[in-house]
């Protein structure tokens, strides 16, 4: 695949290549610290926390010798400009929903599937299955990036501005904002809706003008975006589970001791633990707010007739003579019972 990059990720890149924030000089010790950067769009508190925590337990594990500096909700982009940054070395990490990476590899097309998890066991077996998953990090490795480790972003579900969903046939006719991905296009057309990509800064106002009808997201949405004041129904048919994922440049692990690189690792790993205990945490709290100040109300959905219509989606995978054996490896881990 082609670089595709607009003037202003270029701009921005030669802006932080030529800015000297790579380096800085550890005084105490007389040795040279590098400064990672790390960019990120605007997220949900607990995510904002656990890269926080990355960035803290890379300076303790490096005693120091590393260091993250943060360019925090979108300072520098969206997702698409933020993969591109990290693709160029602009900087050096970001943290972006699987969807958005789409385009670079379809790998990572398959957590868009909805139901290709039966549930949240299945979901954190295959997320810490290493050899499914370093498949799936290092198939942008000839990009320029690839994938250090993965954060929980819950389950999506429907929610909507004037009804519940109960059946696939309440989404019929009713125009549903997706993010830009092919596979949830299909997914809500298959549903009976009609599906309107856009981006998350888009969603409140289309909801408040009626131009979409519903959305689907995690329940982040309904207080802290804010779209609780708009929509008050929150069905769990729980579609998809799409985690979030930490990427890293690939160049950058040059300037690096082994030592240093494994410590980047294993903070990463450690920083996803402490994730999904504080995004657990979160949600029950975010449910809890949205319910009394917003009045949502939150419904859950017998999804076996969803599961059912979406079946072609998993049709389409599972015969993919190039990522047909990764649908099945991360069915197999369901039907394993692993």
């Amino acid at each position: 695949m082609k670089l595709k990059a607009i003037p202003f990720v270029f701009c921005l890149a030669a802006g932080l290549l030529l800015s000297g924030c790579g380096k800085e000089t550890a005084q105490a010790q007389g040795e040279e610290t590098l400064v990672l950067r790390y960019a990120y769009a605007s997220n949900s508190q607990p995510v904002i926390d656990s890269m926080k925590e990355f960035g803290r337990l890379v300076e303790e594990k490096t005693d120091g010798t590393v260091k993250v500096e943060y360019f925090p909700d979108g300072q520098l982009g969206g997702e698409r400009e933020l993969i591109e940054l990290t693709q160029t070395g602009a900087i050096d990490f970001t943290k972006v929903s699987a969807s958005a990476l789409e385009s670079f590899s379809k790998d990572y097309a398959i957590f868009s599937l909805p139901y290709l998890f039966d549930d949240e066991a299945h979901f954190f077996a295959v997320m810490e299955d290493q050899q499914i998953m370093d498949t799936v990090y290092q198939s942008t490795k000839d990009l320029g990036f690839t994938g250090l480790t993965y954060y929980d972003s819950g389950q999506r579900s429907f929610y909507m501005v004037n009804q519940p969903i109960e059946t696939p046939a309440d989404l019929k006719g009713k125009k549903i904002r997706v993010m830009q991905s092919e596979t949830a296009i299909k997914m809500v057309e298959l549903l009976g809706g009609s599906a309107v990509p856009m981006g998350s800064d888009e969603v409140y106002t289309s909801l408040q003008s009626n131009l979409i009808q519903g959305a689907e997201n995690n329940e982040f949405v309904l207080y802290t975006a804010g779209h609780g004041g708009v929509a008050k129904y929150y069905s769990y048919d729980e579609h998809t589970r799409v985690p979030d994922i930490v990427i890293m440049n690939e160049a950058i692990k040059k300037k690096l001791t082994s030592e240093q690189v494994k410590a980047i690792e294993d903070a990463a790993a450690e920083s996803t633990k402490y994730e999904i205990t504080v995004f657990k945490e979160a949600v029950e709290e975010e449910k809890a707010i949205a319910a009394k100040e917003f009045g949502v109300k939150f419904n859950t959905v017998d999804n076996a007739p969803f599961r059912e219509l979406v079946k072609p989606l998993h049709d389409e995978f599972a015969k993919d003579p190039q990522y047909g054996e990764l649908y099945q490896e991360i069915r197999s881990v369901a039907e394993s019972g692993e």
